[in-house]
């Protein structure tokens, strides 16, 4: 009777972790799939001023490589994600002239991501605890 009750536990016990929601978010499968563009900047709404071409934009591709929009300019680069920790490398990107900062402020922001939060409406890029920026999938 007692090895019955132990085998009964054992089983609710894996059957119950193996439904946990929170172990099958896989933060990678969030963010490929999905274009996207930038909400806040910094702490700060967008100001459209600062993207005369558009909203920049980015996408996480197979096999680490990302894709993206400055705002101006489009790059090819690469990520690492480990967990919650992230490395982005913008690239190679194209040369246009950009007026305003808009474009640096971005990719300087990049530069700086270590971290992120991610579900399927809302991507957030941090450095430790400090917000860098928003982006929301592209409609």
């Amino acid at each position: 009777m007692r090895a019955l009750k132990s085998t009964f536990i054992l089983v609710a016990f894996v059957l119950l972790s193996s439904c946990n929601p929170l172990k099958s978010l896989n933060p990678l499968s969030l963010l490929t799939g999905n274009t996207w563009e930038l909400a806040s900047l910094l702490g700060k709404n967008l100001d459209l001023s600062q993207f005369a071409a558009g909203i920049p934009s980015l996408n996480f591709l197979e096999e680490g490589k990302l894709t993206g929009f400055s705002g101006c300019n489009n790059f090819n680069g690469s990520f690492a994600l480990e967990g919650t920790s992230l490395n982005l490398d913008p690239g190679a990107m194209t040369r246009k002239a950009c007026p305003g900062s808009g474009e640096q402020n971005f990719i300087s922001a990049l530069g700086k991501v270590s971290n992120l939060k991610v579900d399927k409406d809302k991507l957030t890029l941090l450095n430790g605890a400090s917000e860098l920026m928003t982006l929301i999938p592209k409609k």
